[in-house]
């Protein structure tokens, strides 16, 4: 018999106190009916920021004309992909600090690539220092044939950024984004991603229940 292949979950918790980007809309729920006499379920009403937690950006969230996350088609968030170590080398991650983790000898890089930059993700408080992508990094990403790009922090841009240049080069070179990823206990190496957004046809963003798994 064979044992089942191990899963890493990179998602990060959702309840009422995960942080969001100051000024979102934090998660929140409520109780619409509860087990009792005359009741047979719990059901609850939750209201959030689909950026809370680990997420899929939609070109609407950057594009005042782009498709919303159910119009968006799903190959790139399932599929190999590359985990890559780059902890503590903020502000911006550089070409420099993802080039240990590239082909050699003419090899392709798998079509995702998911950069880990804290030892441990902050999971209960919000950082405004986050370390994000510098847009040549992602520009060059795009020429090695990647379709989706992930990072451990809340945004591939900077916090404070009113320009958001990542975001801008995603938009142009039609990538996709996953942040907010849980990559504490993810060796480097290549896995299959699994995070698929819900089909949410006018959102700009979906919550994503992101895994890994082994290749084979």
């Amino acid at each position: 018999m064979t044992a089942p292949s191990r899963l890493w979950d990179i998602s990060a918790p959702v309840h009422g106190a995960t942080p969001v980007f100051p000024g979102d809309t934090a998660y929140a729920q409520a109780w619409c009916a509860t087990i009792g006499p005359g009741c047979p379920v719990n059901v609850s009403a939750i209201t959030l920021s689909p950026h809370v937690g680990t997420h899929a950006d939609a070109p609407l969230h950057y594009d005042a004309a782009g498709a919303a996350i159910g119009d968006v088609p799903l190959d790139a968030f399932i599929g190999p992909c590359r985990v890559i170590h780059a902890i503590g080398r903020g502000p911006l991650i550089t070409w420099d600090h993802i080039a240990h983790a590239m082909p050699r000898g003419g090899g392709a890089l798998p079509a995702r690539v998911l950069v880990r930059t804290y030892e441990r993700m902050p999971v209960d408080r919000w950082d405004g220092q986050l370390t994000a992508f510098a847009p040549a990094t992602i520009e060059r990403l795009a020429d090695e044939g990647v379709v989706l790009v992930g990072i451990d922090t809340a945004s591939i841009d900077p916090a404070d950024s009113k320009t958001l240049e990542s975001h801008q080069v995603i938009r142009r070179r039609h990538l996709r984004v996953l942040e907010n990823l849980v990559l504490d206990d993810v060796p480097e190496g290549d896995y299959e991603l699994i995070a698929l957004p819900l089909k949410l046809t006018t959102a700009d963003a979906s919550p994503v229940r992101a895994v890994l798994r082994p290749l084979g």
